[in-house]
């Protein structure tokens, strides 16, 4: 069996910088992370063996450490003047590009639009930029057309971690909303997010007749990238561990094709790679 990976896969730079700053030495045992730092779970282990406190965003009572860290997802600007009205010293290991969403999405509501953002509602990153604007709407699909019902001038954003050519489905749509006169878009999905789906992209084009998609199971861009391979009717497996691997995927296969996400780690990729290697070999 022929295995080929991704050009470009595994951490970025905006996600390496917010484990580095949590995972200095005078933060061990002193520092509480306000949710998950990253989208994956080795990386959260790590940072729990280093002494790092973990919590929930609406566990905010029980934090026992002066210094605290807003996650790579960022946060809106209410939540951390919060935090700092509290006495907490806060430490921002926000993603530049996520903060390039927040400001792009304030610039549209100043300019007199009405500001979208296009993702998911639940998502944190999507929550902490609406939380920065006097009125918005979150548009994942379809369904949600019906609350720009009474906006005529919309100013579109995007969560960074959505596939371009969804988005820009969603753009075409909006526009055609009855009482729509104007639509503004701002491509805001980061540049990393686009080169390794344009990654996959190339992986398929080899015909690939397997992928193997590695990073956290609630990690939005890793998903994105196993939805582009089921997209494309080749079987895809997300996963998180090596352990996660069974043989018989590869049985009949001719060619698998290993990606990952935007917060997986270098030393999870290579493990994956050693087994899907090994699994390869007995077929």
């Amino acid at each position: 069996m022929r295995i080929t990976l991704a050009q470009a896969m595994g951490t970025c730079f905006g996600v390496q910088d917010a484990i580095d700053l949590a995972l200095q030495p005078e933060f061990a045992g002193k520092l509480t992370i306000v949710g998950q730092l990253v989208h994956n779970p080795q990386t959260m282990e790590r940072l729990r063996a280093n002494g790092v406190r973990v919590i929930e965003r609406d566990q905010v009572d029980s934090i026992a450490t002066q210094a605290v860290m807003i996650t790579a997802h960022g946060a809106s600007d209410g939540t951390k003047d919060a935090l700092r009205k509290r006495g907490f010293t806060v430490y921002d290991a926000t993603c530049p590009l996520v903060i390039r969403l927040h400001k792009l999405a304030r610039f549209l509501e100043r300019e007199g639009y009405f500001p979208v953002v296009v993702g998911d509602p639940d998502h944190v990153e999507v929550a902490g930029v609406v939380g920065n604007l006097t009125r918005a709407a979150v548009v994942k699909d379809a369904e949600h057309l019906p609350d720009l019902a009474g906006h005529s001038r919309i100013g579109l954003v995007s969560q960074t971690t959505n596939r371009l050519e969804q988005v820009q489905g969603i753009v075409t749509a909006i526009r055609a909303v009855p009482g729509v006169r104007e639509v503004r878009f701002i491509d805001t999905i980061c540049q990393p997010v686009k080169d390794r789906q344009r990654a996959i992209h190339d992986l398929l084009a080899q015909d690939i007749d397997l992928a193997i998609v590695v990073g956290g199971h609630n990690s939005a861009n890793t998903r994105k990238l196993w939805e582009l391979c089921r997209d494309r009717g080749v079987e895809a497996h997300h996963i998180e561990h090596a352990s996660e691997i069974q043989r018989g995927w590869f049985s009949g296969r001719k060619h698998c094709g290993v990606t990952a996400g935007t917060s997986t780690p270098q030393d999870v990729i290579e493990t994956v790679v050693t087994s899907v290697r090994t699994f390869a070999e007995g077929n």
